[in-house]
Parts: C-alpha cells; structure tokens; sequence
C-alpha cells in the first residue's frame, strides 16, 4: 500500500485542482440559485389555490439545494486530500485511483474495486458508479 505518497505528478494534480475549482463555482452557484428559489416560492403571496402543489416545488428546490450543497463538501474534501498529499489515493485501500476514474469523479474517495465492494455491501450490485 502506498498510503500518503500521492501517485500522480505536479501537473496532473494541478489539472485536477483546476477541475476541482471549476466544479467548486458551479455548484456554490448552484447552491445560491436553489435556496434563492426556495425562498421565492415560500415567500410568494400570489394566492395560488394550488398550496400542495407550491409545498412540493418548495420541498424539490430545498432537495436539489441540499444535493447541491452535498457535492460542493464532496469538491472541499477532495481539495483538503490534495492539501494533505491524499488526493488521487482510495481512503479505503491505499491504491491509487485510476486517472480515468478521477477525470470522470474528480472527487472519487475509493478506487473501482473498493467502490464495488462498498456499493455491493449495500446491495447495489450494478457495478461501480461513477
């Protein structure tokens, strides 16, 4: 195991941390836009006879706030491992984890086998996700 040796060069972790902060602006903006939303729709005096209806558009938009806010700790966790020399190493196993995976989820915590293992564990046994 190679645990604390990150496995990949200056250039290519730039490449990911330069992928990391543009992912990072995405979602804080994402972020924003959702809860803005929510607040719109909470705040909306219009009357409409449709209050159910109004309930679960206001309850989606918190959800995908929430999703959103979720993916941007995932982005900070991936950059605080590559502050720490982590980053591109599987948290489970200490191998390093496939370039292809990282370039498809820059924030990839586990290689493809521990994902598997971890997602048939749970039941899925899909196959590894991305």
């Amino acid at each position: 195991m190679r645990k604390n040796r990150h496995p990949m060069n200056a250039t290519r972790q730039e490449h990911f941390r330069q992928l990391l902060m543009s992912e990072l602006q995405i979602h804080a903006r994402h972020v924003g836009e959702e809860q803005a939303r929510a607040l719109e729709i909470g705040s909306d005096d219009a009357g409409s006879s449709d209050s159910a209806l109004r309930d679960v558009i206001q309850e989606l938009a918190l959800r995908l706030g929430d999703r959103e806010s979720k993916a941007v700790a995932e982005i900070d966790q991936a950059l605080m491992r590559m502050k720490e020399g982590a980053y591109g190493l599987c948290v489970r196993c200490g191998k390093a984890i496939d370039e292809r995976r990282l370039e498809a989820v820059p924030t990839a915590r586990y290689d493809a086998a521990c994902q598997t293992e971890i997602e048939n564990a749970k039941g899925n046994s899909a196959g590894p996700s991305l």
